[in-house]
């Protein structure tokens, strides 16, 4: 994204103090202006209509009218527009019919209200270019749900036909599980900079945007299956704490 490009942002939160955050993580990235924020549904709908902000971030469970209807709302006003307003909807809940509603309702992007800063911060620079952002770990729980209904993956490739490495293959794994650059590191155990490298080379090599994508073609190529838990998923679950004695 250009210097001199500015990204219009409306957040829509019940929470005050959790408007504020977004505000201050928001405005430390030069490309990013808060220019208004609503506390419920119906308010968002409003300033979304006189302000035509390029990116709504709608919290989805809001008093009133939801983060969905107001989606839906924001989306079918401004479709007609020549200028599009796209929604990043956040929510504390990774359920399903939240996930579903509001991708249905029309919103670009759908992130959890725990993501990193940057990744907040990357997630509406991406959808404002028009792009779609889900995170990873929302994205296979979808998947986990929704592949019965897909055509059946294709067999996994021959060796000399898979352009990447084992040890791709064994980060795209984990990337399609949702682990993180850091949990993989420490996994794998090897520096966070060398799994950014492997990132990187798996979505050159495959043609791929993004995580979002590696996700899918996880799932696409068979590499990851509907329910399967890797061995890696259960070295995590160990890691975890336990509870008490």
């Amino acid at each position: 994204m250009s210097d001199s490009v500015s990204v219009s942002v409306l957040l829509a939160d019940d929470q005050p103090l959790v408007r504020t955050g977004f505000r201050m993580i928001l405005e430390s990235s030069p490309h990013l202006s808060v220019v208004s924020e609503a506390s419920d549904g119906r308010e968002a709908v409003r300033s979304a209509r006189s302000l035509l902000p390029d990116v709504v971030l709608m919290d989805v469970r809001m008093p009133g009218m939801d983060g969905i209807e107001a989606t839906r709302q924001i989306v079918e006003w401004a479709r007609p527009l020549g200028h599009r307003v796209h929604v990043l909807a956040l929510t504390t809940f990774d359920l399903d019919e939240y996930v579903v509603g509001v991708l249905r309702a029309g919103a670009s992007g759908f992130l959890l209200k725990d993501a990193p800063p940057t990744e907040l911060v990357s997630a509406v620079e991406v959808v404002a270019r028009g792009a779609s952002v889900v995170s990873p770990t929302v994205l296979h729980r979808l998947l986990d749900r929704f592949a019965p209904l897909l055509p059946s993956p294709v067999a996994d490739p021959e060796p000399d036909e898979d352009p990447l490495t084992v040890r791709e293959r064994q980060v795209l794994r984990l990337i399609a599980r949702g682990w993180s650059n850091g949990e993989i590191a420490a996994h794998l155990v090897v520096g966070e900079t060398t799994v950014k490298s492997h990132v990187g080379s798996i979505l050159t090599k495959l043609g791929l945007r993004d995580r979002v994508q590696a996700v899918v073609h996880a799932y696409e190529s068979g590499l990851v299956r509907p329910g399967q838990h890797t061995e890696q998923d259960g070295a995590r679950a160990s890691r975890a704490p336990g509870p008490p004695s």
